[in-house]
This record gives structure tokens, C-alpha cells and sequence, in this order.
């Protein structure tokens, strides 16, 4: 199994150094149309879930899973027809998200640490996932 833990990692607290950085120590430059651009606000999603959004940076429809409802070590398939770009895992157990619908791993597919991983641009269109025990 392929995991990315230290790219999840260190893409999240990259995003929280970013976000937690005043304004006041911007340069002249950040006034400008481009530089103004702030990052991705993290995804409302509360512990003990996983969070899937239909676009990037947290945005578009939210899917919520919690543990009650998901069988461990089983692949789990978006509804037919929907995907997801960004997610945010909070459930304290890793995450695979897959490209297949089918969790093949002939696709692209991600291992995300659970406890607190945002991630605001999945690099593929995520079809289904799976929750691992520990």
C-alpha cells in the first residue's frame, strides 16, 4: 500500500503556517489583485469525521462519514455520478481515497493520517475510499 503521510503532512501544516501568518508582516507587494488571493480556509468537518467536497479548496456539495456508519477495511463508493476534490480526515484512522470506484489500485490513490489531515486539492478525482484500522 502506497501512503503519502509525510506530503499530507507537511502540505497541512504549510496551509496552517500560511493562514496563522498576520497581515502585518505582508510585504508592499501583497496588496496587489494577485498577491491578495488568501489560501483555502480549512473545511468545516468535526472530529470524528472524514469530509469530502465536490471541488477544490473545501468548496461545492460536502459529504460527511462517520465510523458508526462505515465498515472498516471495506471499500466505500461515492454515489454513482459524484466525486470529490478536496477532504479533510478527522476520524483517527488513515484513509485510502481512490480514482477507482472500486478501490482498484490500478488507479491513482492516496493513504491520508487520520486525527486532522485537510487536504484542499486531491491531485485525481477521488470515486471511493477506505477506512483502516490502526
Amino acid at each position: 500500500m502506497r501512503t503519502t503521510v509525510l506530503a499530507a503532512a507537511l502540505a497541512a501544516t504549510a496551509l496552517l503556517a500560511f493562514a496563522a501568518a498576520s497581515p502585518a508582516a505582508a510585504s508592499p507587494a501583497a496588496s496587489s489583485p494577485a498577491a491578495s488571493a488568501a489560501p483555502p480556509r480549512l473545511g468545516a468537518c468535526a472530529a470524528g469525521q472524514l469530509c469530502l467536497w465536490a471541488k477544490p479548496d473545501f468548496r461545492g456539495a460536502r459529504q460527511v462519514h462517520e465510523l458508526s456508519g462505515l465498515d472498516i477495511d471495506s471499500c466505500i463508493a461515492l454515489p454513482a455520478g459524484t466525486t470529490a476534490q478536496a477532504l479533510a480526515n478527522r476520524l483517527g484512522r488513515p484513509v485510502t481515497a481512490y480514482q477507482s470506484q472500486e478501490c482498484a489500485e490500478t488507479g491513482e490513490f492516496e493513504t491520508y493520517p487520520g486525527g486532522g489531515t485537510w487536504v484542499p486539492q486531491a491531485p485525481y478525482q477521488i470515486r471511493a475510499f477506505k477506512v483502516w484500522e490502526r
